[in-house]
């Protein structure tokens, strides 16, 4: 273990979010806010920060545990700092509830604690917000985006942060990757921006709704979320991003090169896209009788399937009183997720396309021993590892549900619904389940034991598992 080398990642870490609370601190200046919490705080980062970084290591290699546990190590550390202006500022008194509201930021779940938003100071809204667009892409890949983080080995940090069963450079130069990326993300979300603001959105409202939306993230500056716009428009632009920010962004990247036949050929996206069609049509019909026209019927049933399927969490009704068939059908979206390479959460559409191909084949091999059978995605065979790792992730991400469904129903006398799709939202980065913790509800509710184990889903959701359980795994820390 180069332990300089983690501690070098982990102070460029902290002094990159010192110099992103420098916007919210502004603009709270701007309004005649206390910037006490962010200069404390920020003050705080960099002395840490750059004493970490005054350690300099004689081996700037980042190996496979360096990456993984620099990236749990960053984003745990980001997310206790983070939680330090709301609780200096008594925004959320509660520290351990501070830190629930900042990984929830930064995880782009968008779970909150707070019970009323709407009079909340600019400053610290805005930081909770910008949160689920650092968040979005990646807090370790921005900084190698921005800053030579390291040599080509970085790309172990690239693999415990974008999520996807498989992830690959876009160029040959991890660090280029890492730019392209957050160059194509920069330029959809100022498009949202400028679409907003065309509607007539504010824009500070449309930016911190936009980087909700790009993050997937789902924090708002309204009590009543996008419904509390009430303008149909927003929510269709709102709609259309959530599904453009849900797509792999390697396909983006074609588009940039010309290349458009393997957009048409890649099978996760036909799936995405079908099964949000399927989902809007089926919720549609079973709520056209609560509200008085289609128009409203259909741009309800598109913006909660484009929410839920992202994993943004925004809400534009109270979709726990739908009826039963659409309430499961979001519940099922909860699980699916996004796909991967995106800012989406949950268990991701070409991992669940790996496993169905897998017990295809499998029946196959039942019926006719002798046969070959390769599982394809998008013509291409997929290796053993991946069968074998995408596997394993699907075990452990319903082993890890029911467990922690088991401890916060151990902590708090919630109902099963509540305990069950509050861990599920949080493990799937979605933010609101139903019951007590419905799009009308929060998390204020829960102990301060349930929200630190909801905290660990949320981490443990955004990385995909195993750099988390890394951390806590004895084999990692031995000298090899």
């Amino acid at each position: 273990m180069n332990y300089r080398v983690l501690g070098r990642i982990l102070g460029l870490a902290l002094v990159t979010e010192a110099a992103l609370m420098v916007p919210s601190m502004l603009i709270g200046l701007y309004h005649g806010e206390s910037i006490l919490g962010f200069s404390t705080t920020i003050g705080i980062l960099l002395i840490v920060g750059m004493l970490l970084l005054s350690f300099k290591p004689k081996d700037n290699n980042i190996f496979a545990r360096e990456g993984f546990l620099g990236v749990s190590f960053s984003w745990i550390l980001l997310s206790m700092f983070g939680a330090l202006p709301f609780t200096i500022e008594k925004m959320i008194p509660d520290y351990v509830g501070a830190v629930f509201e900042v990984a929830s930021g930064f995880t782009t779940t968008g779970a909150s604690v707070l019970t009323a938003i709407e009079g909340c100071p600019y400053g610290l809204l805005f930081w909770r917000s910008f949160t689920n667009w650092v968040g979005g892409m990646g807090v370790l890949v921005f900084i190698m985006a921005v800053l030579p983080l390291a040599d080509d080995r970085s790309m172990h940090i690239m693999r415990a942060e974008v999520p996807g069963p498989v992830v690959g450079k876009l160029v040959p130069k991890a660090r280029q990757s890492a730019m392209i990326l957050y160059g194509i993300y920069v330029v959809i979300s100022i498009l949202e921006v400028v679409f907003l603001m065309a509607g007539g959105m504010p824009l500070y409202d449309a930016l911190v709704s936009t980087f909700a939306t790009a993050g997937t993230g789902g924090f708002s500056v309204k009590n009543a979320s996008i419904a509390g716009y009430n303008s149909p428009y927003a929510e269709y632009v709102i709609s259309v991003f959530l599904l453009l920010f849900s797509i792999n962004f390697n396909l983006y990247f074609f588009i940039l090169l010309k290349n458009i036949k393997p957009i048409f050929k890649n099978e996760e996206l036909r799936w995405f896209l079908g099964i949000v069609a399927v989902s809007v049509i089926a919720v549609a019909i079973n709520i056209r009788n609560m509200y008085p026209a289609a128009e409203e019927t259909i741009r309800k049933a598109l913006f909660q399937v484009a929410s839920i399927i992202s994993t943004a969490g925004f809400s534009t009704a109270d979709f726990d009183k739908w009826p039963e068939l659409s309430r499961s059908i979001l519940v099922c979206l909860m699980l699916i997720g996004a796909c991967a390479g995106s800012t989406g959460g949950g268990i991701k559409i070409s991992r669940l396309l790996i496993l169905m191909k897998s017990a295809k084949c499998e029946v196959r091999r039942m019926m006719h021993p002798r046969s070959v059978n390769r599982v394809k995605l998008d013509g291409k065979t997929i290796g053993d590892e991946v069968l074998h790792n995408t596997l394993i992730f699907f075990v452990l991400y319903m082993f890890i549900v029911a467990v922690s469904t088991l401890l916060v129903a151990s902590f708090d006398e919630c109902d099963f619904t509540t305990n069950l799709t509050a861990v599920i939202a949080c493990m799937g980065n979605i933010g609101p389940g139903l019951g007590r913790v419905g799009p009308m509800g929060n998390y204020s509710d829960f102990s301060a034991l349930s929200k630190i184990v909801l905290t660990l889903d949320m981490l443990i959701g955004r990385l995909e598992i195993f750099p988390i359980i890394m951390v806590f795994t004895p084999e990692t820390w031995k000298k090899v």
